[in-house]
């Protein structure tokens, strides 16, 4: 079965790029390796260069084990974490009643 890529308009595209240039910074202050960090998570190197493209491609496991590696892990918590957005609709549902 034929899997189907990911879409992702340029504006968030963006965002992915900065996310995995961050992923690329974090692994070279440490001074570690692509081969080494790659091992590490148990990926290709080819997927952690990817990784650091930021490629909406690449499995969240992969980007989630890469942080792992790096000593991220807990970042991933703060995706969602100040929904502001959500807590307004919430508001106005309140208020509404």
């Amino acid at each position: 079965m034929k899997s189907k890529k990911a879409v992702v308009f340029p504006q968030h595209m963006k965002l992915l790029q900065q996310m995995g240039e961050n992923i690329k910074l974090a692994r070279k202050r440490r001074k570690l390796t692509s081969i080494q960090v790659a091992e590490r998570a148990a990926i290709n190197r080819s997927t952690l260069v990817e990784i650091e493209k930021g490629n909406p491609s690449v499995s969240m496991g992969a980007y989630f084990n890469t942080l792992r590696v790096l000593g991220l892990q807990n970042d991933v918590l703060k995706i969602g974490a100040d929904d502001e957005y959500g807590r307004k609709l919430q508001d106005l549902a309140l208020i509404s009643k």
